[in-house]
């Protein structure tokens, strides 16, 4: 692999694993403090005070697999965040309402987000193999094509990037105004939603840097065509 691959695509792993670590020991950590309420209860009263009465809440498997699907206005949210009755619970359940209620007002960027989906999801499925047929038989056409492709999944993440630091920012307001956490409990649930907002910011990084180091490398093979 080379060398400046590793450049454009070390420093945001390296994020992602700090990321990871950060939230698993602060999701722990407000799994373990109580909350009044359970994370469905919390998600349904922010939901109805908000005039989303018609999007339904569901319980899948797994944790932290909680989503929005803004086709079928659902909030799907995994065991401890529908049952648990702790701050985690409440905290991610929160935040998932408010990517329901982005969905609702029609908030922009999430507007954006969802026309962006399509299009980064064909992008990253075919990049690779573009770049890799087109520098193989020097058509760079076709290899820029597939740098596009990283283009498009960048895109797609620096888009997502604001979305998921409004929901979380709903969520820790909508939690206080409903009396759900008290001042004391908020930065507890601050902290973890920050952590998950990590994520995405490692995610975004990584994304760039692989167009970045796409692009560079197919424009430099044009150059010495």
């Amino acid at each position: 692999m080379p060398y400046e691959y590793l450049l454009f695509v070390l420093p945001p792993a390296l994020l992602a694993m700090l990321a990871q670590s950060m939230l698993k020991s602060r999701y722990a950590a407000a799994c373990r403090a109580p909350a009044s309420i359970t994370g469905a209860a919390a998600a349904r009263a922010l939901l109805d005070s908000a005039g989303c009465q018609h999007v339904r809440i569901e319980r899948i498997a797994g944790t932290l697999t909680d989503h929005y699907d803004p086709r079928a206005k659902v909030l799907r949210l995994s065991e401890n965040s529908y049952n648990g009755r702790n701050l985690a619970a409440i905290g991610v359940a929160a935040h998932e309402a408010g990517h329901a209620l982005q969905d609702a007002q029609r908030y922009k960027l999430m507007v954006v987000r969802q026309l962006a989906v399509p299009l980064a999801s064909l992008g990253g499925n075919t990049a690779m193999i573009l770049i890799m047929v087109g520098l193989a038989m020097q058509a760079m056409h076709l290899a820029m094509l597939g740098v596009a492709g990283f283009g498009l999944v960048a895109l797609f993440q620096i888009v997502n990037l604001p979305v998921e630091y409004n929901a979380s920012a709903r969520a820790r307001e909508q939690l206080e105004k409903l009396g759900f956490i008290t001042s004391e409990q908020a930065p507890m649930v601050r902290k973890m939603l920050s952590a998950a907002a990590l994520t995405y910011v490692a995610g975004t990084l990584a994304a760039v840097g692989q167009f970045l180091y796409f692009l560079l490398t197919v424009l430099g093979r044009s150059q010495r065509r």
